[in-house]
Formats: C-alpha cells, sequence, structure tokens
C-alpha cells in the first residue's frame, strides 16, 4: 500500500473513532420539563401550595381556606374529577375564591382573549398563527394531569 494512501486511511479512522460514542457509553435524552407543575406552580402554588395541600403563602391571607387539591379523588369517590377540575380552571365553575368569571385570579392565563387578534395586555399568546383556544386548553390539561399525579391514594 502506498504511503498516502495509508496516511488518509489513519487519519480517516481517528476522525472516526473520536466522533462516535463508546460502545459503554450511551447518550441520554435530556430531562423534559414538567410542564403541568410549570403552569400549576405559575398559577395555583401561590393559594394551594408547592405540595397542593392548600397551604401557599397566600392562604393565610384568604378568608376561605384553599382546597386541599391531593384529595379531589378520595373526595370523589377514588374517582378524579376531570371535567370538574376543566370547568373550574377556565371559569365555568364559578368558585368564589376565584374571583367572578369575567376574571378569575389568574387572570387571562386559562381564558380566550375576548377580541379576535393579540391582545396587549394578554402576553401569553406567543405567536398570532396559533390558535389561542389550543394553547388554553393545553395549559388547562397539563395542569389537571398534575393534578391527577399528585393525588393521595
Amino acid at each position: 500500500m502506498n504511503r498516502p494512501l495509508r496516511g488518509g486511511l489513519v487519519v480517516a479512522s481517528l476522525i472516526v473513532a473520536t466522533n462516535s460514542p463508546g460502545q459503554a457509553q450511551q447518550r441520554q435524552a435530556p430531562p423534559q420539563a414538567d410542564v403541568g407543575k410549570i403552569e400549576y406552580q405559575d398559577s395555583c402554588a401561590s393559594c394551594h401550595g408547592a405540595d397542593g395541600k392548600g397551604a401557599g403563602p397566600v392562604a393565610a391571607a384568604l378568608k376561605r381556606a384553599p382546597a386541599d387539591l391531593t384529595m379531589l379523588a378520595k373526595k370523589n369517590g377514588g374517582v378524579f374529577p376531570v371535567g370538574r377540575m376543566y370547568d373550574t380552571i377556565d371559569g365555568r365553575a364559578e368558585v368564589s375564591s376565584h374571583g367572578p368569571r369575567e376574571m378569575p385570579i389568574w387572570g387571562r392565563r386559562f381564558a380566550a382573549p375576548r377580541a379576535p387578534g393579540v391582545s396587549p395586555v394578554a402576553p401569553y399568546f406567543v405567536d398570532p398563527l396559533y390558535d389561542p383556544e389550543a394553547i388554553i386548553r393545553a395549559r388547562i390539561l397539563s395542569v389537571i394531569d398534575y393534578l391527577y399525579r399528585i393525588q393521595e391514594k
């Protein structure tokens, strides 16, 4: 074998060897963000607490103690009340401590804007090309999923 060809093969094998991971090493997927937990922490934890038991930092200032969100299924015969939770979060079911339907305590985070287009008072819609209803639905469902996961057995 001539010298330039051998040198090229050596260089090529070094490049392949340094760019491919070893057999013992496996690439791990980056950890996924828990969107439901993040939404809960941003919108609910101030009253209901980080653990969902109703002891958030604002709870002491309220006239009525916030609900223990870890007991929803237990209080409902062991069945998690998905529909009731959805209606409560989106404002259809009135909860006096959340404020009137038109202005729940979390603002417009879980409600669609009244006028079409992007509202300057609701910066939550990142892109006017996205359907705001779909974004709101995803936020609500992610919170409900998180609440389901923190239920006491």
